[in-house]
């Protein structure tokens, strides 16, 4: 008989990222979750291969539940990466719906462009490369859901962009704000870390927001703008 494999071996390489979650209570959340469609499970595959960091498909579920209860149907992403999480906002927001995807690496933008096509879902896509935070800084707009997945010391100067730009009754949704547990660390010395404590110390004092950080993989912050 062939000795299985544990589950260290057979956890999918994108998994090894950041997370917070304990390993058994980890390895039961992802062993819940349906089979991912194959432009996606291509998409985590090559994320793995080639240590892109995507929200994984238990976060994305999270972020496509919550635009669909709240009727989204326009998204801004700030670092969307190779698209992996775009794919998820756009078949949320519907045939009719606009999500803004942005990266500053053209080459990772070709390779989302290719992926948007074969999921079916380009035509909801705007493709911008260049700097995710001037771009948003430009629009005029309001959007339903904004979320923030850039360099983490960008974060707090992403909260000071945000409000104007997010209607009432919208959410501010942020990745990687328990930052592989850093965030508890009693002198941080990293500025990575140091941008993430001002900036969930800044989002949960704010006014215009109602925040809510959620446990999940490295920590996703819910923000509804009152």
């Amino acid at each position: 008989m062939t000795p299985s494999k544990t589950k260290k071996e057979t956890k999918p390489e994108w998994r090894h990222f950041n997370f917070v979650t304990n390993g058994p209570v980890d390895d039961y959340l992802y062993s819940m979750l349906p089979k991912r469609d194959e432009v996606l499970a291509e998409m985590e595959a090559y994320a793995g291969l080639h240590k892109v960091p995507i929200v994984g498909p238990a976060v994305a579920r999270v972020l496509q539940q919550l635009a669909l209860m709240t009727g989204a149907r326009t998204v801004f992403e700030l670092g969307s990466a190779i698209g992996y999480s775009t794919i998820w906002w756009a078949q949320a927001v519907g045939e009719k719906g606009r999500v803004i995807y942005t990266d500053g690496d053209s080459r990772n933008a070709e390779r989302a462009r290719g992926y948007f096509e074969r999921a079916g879902v380009s035509d909801r896509i705007t493709i911008h490369t260049g700097d995710a935070l001037e771009f948003l800084s430009e629009q005029k707009q309001q959007f339903d859901i904004i979320f923030n997945d850039v360099d983490k010391e960008d974060y707090p100067r992403v909260l000071r962009l945000v409000s104007p730009r997010l209607r009432k009754g919208g959410l501010f949704i942020t990745d990687n704000v328990l930052w592989s547990g850093r965030v508890a660390e009693r002198s941080p010395r990293e500025a990575a870390t140091k941008a993430i404590l001002e900036f969930n110390r800044l989002l949960y004092g704010s006014a215009d927001f109602y925040t809510t950080i959620l446990p999940i993989r490295d920590g996703l912050a819910v923000a509804l703008k009152r």
